[in-house]
């Protein structure tokens, strides 16, 4: 594979336009399908529920039953009143909200508005303390939902703090703010760690230019499928995230092969070549690995899921092609400019770097040695330091979504809490449907047993369909939706499904619709997390032709995600760090977190450990002992992988001090993830596990070692490869 990529790379670098217009043209014709796609008018949304659900499927079959009922009901708001002093039903207190009301009466999009005093149907808790009025709304566009929302939350805030008014409900959906002052940060220190890596503004430009085009080029790609077909927002996010990630460090890795074999006196091209055929081997694989895990997310038989799958999926392989094209056809055009000045002038003036040398200084050989010493005391105190940041994980919760609002702070969710304090899950009632023969007779006594349930604390009486063979009972449940109480009432229902002879009870509406979302999410994830073990582990056995490095890898990278759900499960579940981190906290994390963070997780650790390992295993097979050969690997791979967290931690954390809960979730987690993955699995335990297994570490059945293909990860067969007579030396004012 080394000889076929350097060819590759050293076409690339003769016929740099012809690379670079064809990357031009792919850009022109995805941006022309996605003109063509906008033109057309599709505006379908991507579905992001589970169908095959037994709530959904109930839903179905309630519409089916009760087909006036399923009509779409308009948009509708809460108005919640909360006195300080006195109750509701106080004259004064009882007045100012009346007044409130005709004013909320006026308001553009309301079409009416509901007395909460109205002895037919009064809205008001037990004690007085509490009374909600509900604001019905037409048929409203997008902008209509924006304004009549901005108005009602004026008039909310105009009302007398007394009154204790909140506004519950939205009408216009979540959406992610603008970018803050922490994102930019990040990208502008990520910048700054390029230069400080390579020395040189050049190079530090072009590796940053070349992943954002891959991510712009993915972007672009997965929008034109999406102007066609329905695209979730979180589709998006993922391929951004994972493509600008993979972006930088694959062309990192390959530029820094490149800048080392021009130091060693390789000319330009032969340099290209020589980078393209070896760091792109290691680049190939770790890409393939991601790949191959990202489609795998069809096993969870998740059509949103998998379509996240494979949208990451095409950023990673243009990340990938990127690196293996046009990387190449600029590094051609840098020249020995991608050297700092001090090093173009020691080839100028004939100075040759060995790069085979063994490297007597430098801080990442330093550590090396410490890890490669000590190993059992750095394995120790690494597993010690990733199981308790860990140990949260074991409390953490999960929602499909968060009922009353993203903000626990927000007049939304006060509201909502507000009315579940006083009226239990009004807001969000289980619908059971019973279904059987002379269900009419056999409705009192159900109704009975499902409000002796645990959790239940109001039945409303049921409605017999027209054909007399489902009764709808309304069930209002004591908790919120995502309560556990909530989650055993459902799970109760369906256990005592067939307990009324003749009768079969099927329980569904929202809550229950998220509580199964939420478990099968769940059950996705842990299928995931199988199929990346095991893809994991049979790719690296032939990459690094061994079982334990394998194992080893595998193992830290899960002892990486359990810390990254620890930690974000004690900070956004919690509230730990509140005073840091700006976004909203205490709410159980979204279902599909844990989904995006093994993905783009997976990514990174793959990267780190090819990067790594793959120059320990170079040093090894030039003869080194194994204990000299990754002292060797480390000082030389190290800097690069440090560079590429350190990367990866700044743009991540600077997404993590955003406002925006969701983006800050997954960024926090990501951040956490990359520092634990990187500066402690990949740099303590990976080089400490191999300085204790010595050369058992590369033991490998002959059996396994005949059948495996031999991918020539270090590039030996190069070596035959004829060099250029280009001349390499450049002025020393360059």
């Amino acid at each position: 594979m080394s000889t076929f990529l350097a060819h590759v790379g050293r076409f690339s670098a003769r016929h740099r336009l012809v690379v670079i217009g064809a990357w031009l043209v792919i850009v022109a014709t995805l941006i022309g399908a996605l003109l063509v796609g906008s033109g057309s008018g599709s505006t379908a949304a991507a579905d992001v529920s589970i169908p095959d659900s037994p709530a959904s499927q109930a839903l179905e079959r309630m519409n089916e039953e009760f087909p006036t009922d399923a009509a779409a009901a308009g948009a509708t708001l809460q108005f919640v009143f909360h006195p300080g002093n006195g109750t509701v039903s106080d004259p004064a207190v009882a007045a100012e909200i009346a007044g409130v009301l005709s004013d909320a009466a006026a308001l553009p999009g309301v079409e009416a508005v509901t007395d909460p005093f109205d002895p037919a149907r009064p809205y008001v808790s037990a004690d007085q303390s509490i009374a909600v009025a509900t604001l019905t709304y037409g048929d409203l566009s997008a902008d209509e939902q924006v304004a009549s929302y901005d108005a009602a939350l004026a008039l909310q805030s105009a009302t007398p703090s007394d009154l204790g008014a909140e506004l519950g409900g939205n009408l216009v959906p979540l959406g992610a703010p603008a970018p803050g002052i922490g994102e930019g940060v990040g990208v502008v220190i990520a910048f700054l760690v390029l230069i400080l890596t390579f020395g040189s503004l050049i190079a530090a430009g072009v590796n940053l230019l070349i992943a954002v085009f891959g991510v712009g080029i993915s972007l672009v790609g997965v929008l034109a499928y999406g102007a066609f077909f329905p695209v979730g927002e979180n589709s998006i996010i993922l391929a951004s995230m994972l493509g600008l990630a993979v972006g930088i460090d694959y062309s990192l890795f390959i530029l820094s092969r490149f800048r080392i074999e021009l130091r060693g006196g390789k000319s330009v091209e032969d340099a290209v070549a020589r980078a393209t055929g070896t760091a792109g081997t290691a680049v190939v694989f770790a890409g393939l690995t991601v790949i191959v895990a990202l489609v795998a997310l069809l096993v969870a038989n998740l059509s949103f899921i998998t379509e996240m799958g494979v949208a990451a999926a095409a950023a990673v392989a243009v990340a990938v092609l990127l690196a293996l094209t046009l990387l190449p056809a600029i590094m051609r055009t840098m020249g020995t400019r991608a050297l700092p000045k001090t090093q173009r002038t020691e080839l100028a003036n004939g100075s040759v770097w060995q790069e085979g040398a063994v490297q007597k200084r430098g801080l990442m050989r330093a550590w090396g040695s410490v890890v490669v010493n000590r190993p059992v005391l750095s394995v120790i105190a690494g597993v010690l330091i990733l199981v308790v940041v860990a140990l949260p994980f074991l409390s953490m919760k999960t929602a499909f979504n968060v009922p009353g609002g993203a903000d626990p702070s927000s007049t939304e969710r006060t509201a909502y809490n507000l009315i579940v304090d006083e009226f239990g899950g009004s807001q969000s009632p289980l619908i059971v449907l019973a279904e059987g023969d002379d269900i009419t007779t056999k409705t009192a006594g159900i109704e009975a047993d499902l409000a002796a349930l645990d959790g239940a604390q109001l039945v409303v009486p049921a409605k017999i369909s027209a054909d007399g063979s489902m009764a709808r009972i309304i069930l209002i449940p004591a908790g919120s939706p995502i309560d556990e109480q909530t989650k055993d009432l459902v799970h109760s229902i369906r256990e005592g499904a067939d307990a009324v002879t003749g009768v079969h009870l099927e329980v569904t509406g929202e809550t229950a619709i998220g509580i199964d979302q939420d478990a099968a999410l769940m059950s996705a994830l842990i299928k995931y997390i199988v199929v990346i073990v095991v893809i994991s582990m049979l790719l690296l056995i032939v990459m690094f032709r061994s079982l334990l490095i394998p194992l080893i890898a595998t193992l830290g990278y899960l002892l990486s995600v359990a810390a990254s759900f620890g930690a974000s499960t004690a900070v956004f579940q919690w509230g730990w760090l509140d005073p840091v981190i700006a976004a909203p906290q205490g709410d159980p994390m979204l279902s599909l977190l844990p989904l995006l963070l093994v993905g783009v997780l997976f990514g990174l650790a793959m990267d780190y450990q090819v990067f790594l390992v793959s120059r320990i295993k170079e040093m090894h097979d030039s003869g080194l002992a194994p204990k000299q050969a990754i002292r060797e690997g480390f000082a030389r791979s190290g800097p690069v992988l440090v560079a590429a967290a350190t990367i990866m931690t700044v743009v991540f954390g600077g997404f993590a001090t955003g406002t925006f809960a969701i983006g800050a979730s997954i960024a926090f987690g990501l951040m956490v993830g990359v520092l634990a993955d990187a500066f402690i699995v990949r740099l303590v335990l990976m080089p400490a596990m191999l300085s204790l297994l010595g050369e058992s570490a590369w033991w490998l059945p002959a059996w396994l070692d005949k059948i495996l293909p031999n991918i020539d990860t270090d590039g030996h067969a190069l070596d035959a490869e004829p060099a250029t007579a280009e001349d390499n030396r450049v002025p020393v004012g360059v």
